[in-house]
Parts: C-alpha cells; structure tokens; sequence
C-alpha cells in the first residue's frame, strides 16, 4: 500500500509540473503544444496501467494472506482433533476396566481356592550294612519311595485357611505301606506379623534348617536324622515376621510324640525358634523342653527331655555353606531313672555349577549317649552331583556312608551299629518330585 502511494503521489507531480510548463511553453512555443499533450496522454496511461498492476499485487498479497490464515486455523483444528483423538484412546482402558467391573462376576467355586501339591522321595540305590563285620538287613539293591506326600488347602477368606497333607511310606515292621496324617491345621493370618495354626503342622525346626540346608530328599536333617527331634506334631502353633523383614519366630505348644501319634498325657511340650537374615547370613537358636508324650496317666516319669538347636548359614544363589549344632540333655531317658546327655553337630555346602547341575557335601558327627555311653559316636557323611531337567524334578548321583562305634543308634536309614562297629554305605539314584 505504501508504495503504490508513492508511485501514485510521484506521477501527480509530474503531471502538475507538466501542467504549470505548458502555458509558458505555448506563449513561446505553440508549435509544441500538440506534442506535449500527447505525452501527457501516455503519461497517464502508464499511471493507469501501474495503478492497475498495483492493485493486481495488493490483491494477489491479500489473497496470499488470507490462505495463510485459513491454512494456520485448518492446522490448529488438525492439532485439537488429534489430542482430542489421543486422550479418547488413553481414556479406552479405563473405559474397558469400567465396563468389565460393570459385568456381574460369577460367584467362586470351592475349588478356585483349594490348591494341590505333592512331593516325592525317591531312589534306586544299593546298601551295603554291617553289625560288626557281618552283612545284615536291608542289604541289597532295589527302589525305594522315602516319603510322597500329598497336600490340600483351602482358602476361606483373606484371614482363614486350612491344609491337609498325607504322608506314605512303607514300613518294613508290618511289610506293608503306611498312611498318615502329617498335616491337618486351621489358620488364622491375625495380621502381618502374626500366623496362628491349630492341629498338626510344621514344627519350628527341623523344617526351617531343612529349607536351609536344601537337600532334604538326599537326607534327614541331624536332629530328624538321629531321632533327636521331629518335624511336625499336633498343637498349636504361633509364627510370623517382625517389622523389617529380618527377624522370624515360632513357638509350638505340642504334644510331644509327634505327628504319626496325637496321645493325650499330662502336660504338653514346648519348641521354640528365633532366626534372623542378614541378607545372605542366616542365624538361629531354638530350644525344646518336654516329656515327649511320654507323661500319659498312670506312667511315671522322671526327668524332661531338653535340646537347644543353633545354625548359622551363608546362602547365596551359587554356593551355600552352614553348620547345625545340638546339645540335648535326657531325651532317650523321660522314663528311666538314669540321666543322659547328648551333642551333635552338622556341616553341610553345596556348589552349582549352573542353574541345573550342582555338587553337594554333609558330614555329621554325634555323640548320643555321652553318660550312659560314652565312647559311642556316630559319624555320618554323604556326596553327590544333582541334575534338576526340569523346575519340578532333582535327579543326584549320591554316595553315604553312616557309622555307628560301641552300640547302635536309631536313624533315618534304620539302626546302625553293633557292641563293637556298625556300618551303613549306600550309593544310587536319588531325586525328589514336587508339584
């Protein structure tokens, strides 16, 4: 606009000097007045086609800016529709959830909260024991099925649960299979750090050092091993985890003959653990204090059977190292009038090589009868390689060797010994499955 106001202002004063020369011009020379206003003609004719080419320009300029605009408002309308788009499809889960939560559930069945699980030990293996020398039972070569245990349990509610699990083995006494109650507890989850169970379940432990010591299906933990101690019995039972996550406890009221016999007697005993994880370490004490089921009416006893447990382990996901001990005083002796005193102590690690293969080692060494029989000792030790093919199966090629000196002593394995030497050596097959 400004300069088509300027092109226009310069040709108006061309024309007005033009103007104010031209009568001058004509007194002199009137021969020329034609020919000046001829070209004052095609002046103005230029003027207009200027005028003209500048109002093309403006125009064109206008119509430019106008597309502009239009352009810059299609692209704000582009932009709005796409966040308009965005947050309808951000909105679409919750949208989703909304219409699922809307849609009536079906009421849960009994089953829904009732898991099954189940574990097995096993082996095909050969033994070889000996009383002094002389070959006795259960040598020779065949496959054995330890323990198979099945569970069930239920869940009530977030506070109330139940289990039952079933323990077979055979039973060379009667040569026939047993069947037993292991498990059979009610629970109440009274908060965070507070579990309460009544019936027959796990006892403080022998099931905690199992968990420790990893290789339960090779063996017997030393106090279940050596009859120093069991791994569940019918009473009541309180558990739980402190604040911080570190320290665990377990104190079980009990009867005290352990699970396989839920007797009635005078009083009832007492297991205890408190146990702490410092990360990798592990560390506990316990103690047991009790007549073992032995204070029924009309028996008479004279002392209560004793133990005080400690373990101490470094776990860590490629190797495990620990070490169990015991000291009892009168476990053999509730109902006899003589005292006894016994120890023990375990020593037990493991290596893997990769997730499914590992090695694995234990020694136990136990004096039993340290009044009553001093000089008997039982020394133990077990080696081996596992394979596990798959999250539910172990596989280990084992070798054990148990030994009982001066007398015998009531294991896992049977009764080893003899007056002089006893010995017990088996080499297999062992594995666990568990579902």
């Amino acid at each position: 606009m400004k300069t088509k106001s300027w092109l226009l202002t310069g040709a108006a004063v061309g024309l007005m000097a033009l103007a104010a020369a031209a009568p001058a011009e004509a007194a002199s020379k009137k021969s020329t007045a034609a020919a000046q206003a001829a070209e004052i003609e095609a002046l103005k004719e230029q003027v207009r086609l200027l005028t003209q080419r500048l109002d093309a320009q403006e125009a064109a300029q206008q119509q430019t800016q106008a597309t502009a605009v239009q352009a810059q408002a299609t692209a704000q309308e582009a932009k709005a529709a796409q966040e308009s788009a965005a947050q309808d499809i951000e909105n679409i889960p919750s949208q989703v959830n909304m219409a699922v939560a809307a849609i009536p559930k079906p009421k849960k069945t009994w089953a829904e909260d009732t898991k099954v699980s189940g574990r097995m030990y096993f082996d095909l293996s050969n033994v070889e024991a000996k009383n002094n020398g002389t070959k006795t039972t259960p040598s020779g070569t065949g496959f054995d099925i330890k323990r198979f245990y099945v569970g069930i349990d239920h869940k009530f509610n977030d506070t109330w649960s139940a289990n039952v699990t079933t323990d077979f083995q055979y039973s060379s006494a009667i040569s026939a299979t047993e069947v037993y109650i292991k498990k059979a507890y009610l629970e109440a989850k009274v908060n965070p750090y507070l579990t309460v169970d009544f019936g027959s379940t796990d006892l403080p432990w022998v099931p905690y050092a199992e968990g420790i010591y990893g290789y339960r299906h090779i063996e017997n933990t030393l106090i279940d091993r050596t009859k120093f101690g069991t791994s569940a019995d019918w009473g009541v039972h309180a558990k739980g985890t402190l604040p911080g996550g570190i320290v665990s406890y377990q104190v079980s009221v009990i009867n005290g003959a352990g699970y396989k016999a839920p007797l009635r007697s005078k009083g009832m005993d007492v297991e205890g653990r408190v146990s702490a994880k410092l990360d990798k370490i592990n560390l506990a004490i316990g103690g047991y204090s009790g007549k073992l089921g032995k204070d029924t009416q009309g028996a008479t006893t004279y002392h209560t059977a004793n133990r005080f447990d400690a373990l101490a382990a470094y776990v860590d996901p490629k190797f495990r190292v620990g070490v169990e001990y015991f000291a009892a005083e009168d476990w053999s002796n509730v109902a006899t009038v003589a005292s006894d005193k016994s120890d023990g102590y375990s020593l037990f690690g493991s290596y893997n090589f990769t997730d499914k293969i590992s090695a694995f080692g234990r020694y136990d060494y136990v004096k039993p009868n340290k009044d009553t029989a001093s000089n008997k000792k039982d020394s133990y030790f077990n080696i081996g390689v596992q394979y596990e093919p798959t999250k539910i199966v172990d596989l280990a090629l084992v070798y054990k060797r148990d030994q009982v000196e001066h007398g015998t002593l009531s294991t896992s394995n049977g009764t080893i010994g003899g007056s002089n030497k006893g010995t017990y050596d088996e080499i297999g097959l062992f594995g666990q499955l568990r579902w």
